[in-house]
């Protein structure tokens, strides 16, 4: 059912597309309620693979899910992007991946993608959904209809520049030139995008963030965005990131997502965990841990606060 590259849920494929997986964030950055001593607590898991032993910074991939069904070929997030000039944080401006390289080794061309699948509107999910032309941004996938949340897109309008301060304003030429060329398509909160790939609601993120779910069945896997960004959030599912627009929201989404899927086997992909990304959601009494794809033992600690 699964290899390090591809797995196939029921007649879907499945294949990453990575854009980057190095060091990245300090986890008090992004934990408000992580300390040292969770970390210490954690120590014999988290270094050196998910967390750098030399500066702290943990380990974060973009990358995107490249899907394939019965000739249709499906796009989930698109990463951060090249050429990008507005962006806030150093990694992702004027930034030169190899990500269109990495997408023809898996096979595929820019026009090939039939549907782009924003799970939600951050930086570092909707940066390829254009290039660089002439000066111009366009469309990076020419016969794609872009799918967005209705709910993600009308908070983004309404929050306007005040809500692009943290990260710069990528609303301008990573989203709304796929508006403007008419390829946006605005969904509800719940939409089956083809048989056995549907959408579902994991608000708290961003309001309209959504999960995928793949397959049907037994054979059923759910990429689940950005409801966790760490194996550190499986360990802790309290702990929202300063990047959430609303932690409360995020925080019960992660829990009730968590009892209902512990101990089933389904196999669960978050956007940024490290190579091999997908896992179980286990669970050891009260706790919860991550047990990637191929690996004996979960993500466990001992509980600090």
């Amino acid at each position: 059912m699964t290899s390090p590259q591809r797995w196939t849920f029921g007649d879907v494929s499945m294949q990453r597309v990575i854009e980057s997986e190095t060091p990245l964030l300090s986890p008090f950055e992004i934990f408000p309620d992580c300390t040292q001593a969770h970390l210490d607590a954690n120590r014999d898991w988290l270094v050196p693979r998910f967390q750098n032993a030399a500066d702290g910074l943990l380990t974060i991939t973009i990358q995107s899910f490249l899907l394939r069904r019965n000739g249709l070929t499906i796009l989930v997030d698109s990463c951060s992007g090249n050429d990008k000039e507005t962006r806030a944080r150093p990694q992702f401006r004027h930034a030169q991946w190899p990500w269109l390289d990495r997408l023809a080794e898996a096979g595929v061309r820019p026009e090939d993608i039939d549907i782009v699948l924003c799970s939600h509107l951050h930086v570092d999910h909707v940066g390829w959904n254009t290039r660089l032309d002439n000066g111009r941004w366009v469309p990076t996938f020419p016969n794609a209809r872009y799918l967005i949340s209705q709910r993600e897109w009308d908070y983004w309008q309404a929050v306007g520049a005040a809500g692009l301060q943290r990260a710069g304003d990528y609303i301008t030429d990573s989203v709304l030139p796929v508006f403007e060329s008419g390829q946006a398509e605005l969904v509800g909160d719940e939409h089956a995008v083809a048989a056995s790939i549907s959408v579902e609601p994991a608000p708290g993120h961003t309001p309209g963030q959504m999960m995928v779910r793949l397959g049907s069945g037994r054979e059923q896997a759910i990429l689940s965005a950005d409801l966790m960004h760490h194996p550190l959030q499986v360990r802790y599912p309290d702990w929202s990131t300063r990047f959430c627009a609303d932690p409360v929201q995020a925080r019960t989404t992660r829990r009730n997502f968590f009892n209902a899927h512990a101990g089933t086997g389904r196999l669960i992909f978050p956007a940024h965990f490290p190579s091999p990304t997908g896992g179980t959601i286990e669970r050891d009494g009260t706790d919860f841990g991550f047990k990637f794809c191929g690996e004996e033992h979960a993500c466990f600690g001992h509980r600090h606060g």
